[in-house]
């Protein structure tokens, strides 16, 4: 058995990205793909007094078809932005300081200038706060080449899966049968009734950055996802 997720990196996302990283075996970063913008790639949510606000890493837009991994920072002082942000906004959660040495670390020590190689390093460092052993992948490390089904096929067939997940959105473009011939089984992870958790200022908001609910629920994080027996640590 070895299960396979391949998916886009993002930036600081919610708890669902991280049950998708914590069903696989191994993880691949598929960033040898176009940048969108106005995706989740450079970008989250995270909850205010004044409501919903997105924290976003300014980027250059150099052309159309710049793949995520060439895609660089426009700030350099984008981390110090949003950390302050997350400081100002989440101060009074009850598990702020608990993990507030973590993310200052994550946030204020050297970084790249490179978008990837940032969600690299939060998904990363945010996986093993939550006890995630998932192998981490780039997909251009991997090769294979194809329309979309035939690149992600070369993928898994490089790291000898069983097992391919994915989001159920690929259901529109996948061609499962493609897989079953070469004896992987697809699966769809599903995203939905994922219950609240406790937050600041009012009414519950779901699909924040999964900060949100580490922050606010801490150890406990880990009761309000589907996929975890562990217990998030204290970093």
């Amino acid at each position: 058995m070895k299960k396979v997720v391949i998916t886009q990196s993002n930036y600081i996302p919610w708890r669902g990205f991280f049950d998708l990283i914590n069903v696989a075996d191994v993880l691949v970063l598929y960033d040898d793909v176009q940048y969108t913008r106005r995706d989740w790639r450079n970008r989250n949510k995270i909850k205010t007094a004044q409501g919903v606000q997105w924290i976003t890493i300014p980027v250059e837009h150099v052309s159309r078809h710049q793949q995520i991994r060439h895609t660089r920072v426009a700030d350099p002082q984008w981390n110090r932005k949003h950390w302050n942000t997350l400081r100002v906004n989440y101060g009074r959660a009850t598990f702020f300081r608990t993990y507030r040495d973590f993310f200052e670390e994550l946030y204020l020590s050297p970084s790249s200038v490179w978008l990837s190689e940032i969600n690299h390093r939060f998904l990363t460092a945010i996986a093993r706060l939550l006890g995630i052993r998932t192998e981490f992948r780039w997909s251009w490390e991997l090769g294979g080449e194809g329309n979309r089904t035939q690149r992600l096929l070369s993928i898994c067939k490089a790291l000898g899966a069983t097992d391919y997940w994915s989001g159920p959105r690929a259901k529109a473009y996948l061609d499962e049968d493609a897989f079953v011939r070469e004896g992987i089984r697809v699966h769809y992870f599903d995203f939905s009734g994922y219950p609240p958790y406790r937050q600041l200022f009012g009414e519950f908001v779901d699909r924040l950055s999964i900060i949100d609910l580490i922050f606010n629920e801490g150890p406990r994080a880990v009761e309000f996802m589907k996929t975890f027996d562990s217990i998030v640590s204290n970093g």
